[in-house]
């Protein structure tokens, strides 16, 4: 789950790492008293959505008097913000964080993140800080320094050494910067996060580190454990397809294809969508019912791949294992009756029940295209979308 950069600091100052001081609003009203009790110019306006590259938009301004200050939250407040993550159709601006500027000596890039080619936590560094991080990996990758944290031993002192040196950290700064590394581990993990990142993470005039912008994700799947955490979701910023779907329980994400599919078992969803695009074709999402998917589930899953304007077809690959094949066909013609199914159907069916299944869709009128196998069902549905 992603959450605003404002909540990422909000949690940041919870384990004592130094964040600008700043507000939110989500109105010019409620910008002005902000910048009122901030007291003092020049201020930085950061539009709060949930994609990077903001400032290459104009979603971060700087204000160097009250006039600049209004005029610019003015314009970021309520703007349509375009940026590299967004897509060509941007995020609405509801929220603007306001902080201080603050005086910067150096800019720096740190994150935490899981590994899962070494089972490990891995800090990722870099004095190449405020660039664009993935850029620099590929351009140069010899600015990039990876330090490895085995889980099960927790961040030890020479992880702390080989970062501090790679930024080159004076030693008479060196316990403010462990304190530092220790508390971003210590949220990392006491939070379930998949991501946080700092960029740029700066080097103030006194040499103390600073969380200038921060990115936290947390790992859905560890949610349970942190229901103080649930109200940072902010469901404006999630697709409402994958908002919808979260209600019916239903494992969904939309991708940019063409072909809807409906799948039982997340290994299975990755399968199928390989071969798709081996057919020549795309995935419009990744749609797993789930091995206990009810008839209604399935109706509902329908209804989620219908909702997307981009899907010209849909492949229904399923495994009746726990869902049955003859609650599938039920789900499927249902579907067509009250979702109106207006796209070619293609259907591959195994496993329990798919007797039944098979004659529950042939009685029921419906023109849906049978295929023997994967590959036979992948290749019929590019064609038809082609």
């Amino acid at each position: 789950m992603k959450i605003h950069e404002f909540q990422a600091k909000e949690l940041f100052r919870k384990y004592g790492i130094l964040v600008p001081s700043g507000k939110v609003a989500t109105s010019l009203d409620e910008a002005l008293a902000a910048a009122w009790e901030l007291a003092s110019f020049p201020l930085v306006i950061k539009a709060q959505i949930h994609a990077g590259g903001r400032g290459k938009g104009g979603g971060v301004k700087l204000a160097a008097n009250a006039d600049e200050f209004t005029r610019c939250c003015g314009n970021i407040l309520g703007m349509r913000l375009v940026t590299p993550q967004t897509g060509a159709e941007g995020r609405l601006v509801r929220s603007v964080l306001i902080e201080e500027a603050v005086d910067i000596e150096r800019e720096l890039y740190l994150s935490v993140l899981p590994d899962r080619e070494t089972a490990s936590i891995v800090f990722m560094a870099s004095t190449a800080g405020g660039m664009d991080i993935e850029e620099t990996a590929a351009m140069t990758p010899e600015k990039i320094l990876k330090v490895h944290v085995n889980p099960l031993q927790g961040i030890l002192p020479h992880h702390i050494r080989q970062l501090l040196f790679g930024f080159g950290i004076a030693k008479e700064r060196t316990a403010i910067w462990t304190s530092f590394v220790t508390s971003l581990y210590t949220c990392f993990v006491e939070n379930d996060c998949s991501l946080v990142e700092i960029n740029p993470l700066v080097v103030t005039k006194n040499g103390m580190p600073l969380a200038l912008d921060a990115k936290v994700d947390l790992d859905g799947n560890g949610l349970f454990r942190h229901p103080e955490l649930r109200r940072f979701r902010d469901e404006n910023e999630e697709d409402p397809l994958e908002v919808a779907a979260r209600r019916y329980n239903l494992n969904y994400i939309r991708l940019s294809g063409n072909v809807g599919n409906m799948v039982n078992g997340a290994g299975l969803a990755m399968a199928t969508m390989d071969i798709i695009k081996k057919a020549g074709a795309e995935p419009a999402n990744f749609l797993d019912v789930g091995g206990g998917a009810t008839a209604e589930m399935v109706e509902k899953g329908f209804a989620l791949i219908m909702s997307d304007a981009n899907v010209k077809g849909i492949l229904v690959n399923i495994f009746g294992g726990i869902l049955r094949c003859d609650v599938l066909a039920r789900g499927i013609v249902e579907a067509a009756k009250n979702v109106g199914i207006s796209v070619p159907v293609v259907i591959r069916m195994e496993g329990t029940n798919v007797e039944q299944g098979r004659a529950i869709l042939a009685e029921s009128g419906l023109s849906l295209i049978s295929a023997s196998d994967l590959a036979d069902a992948a290749a019929k549905v590019a064609e038809m979308v082609a």
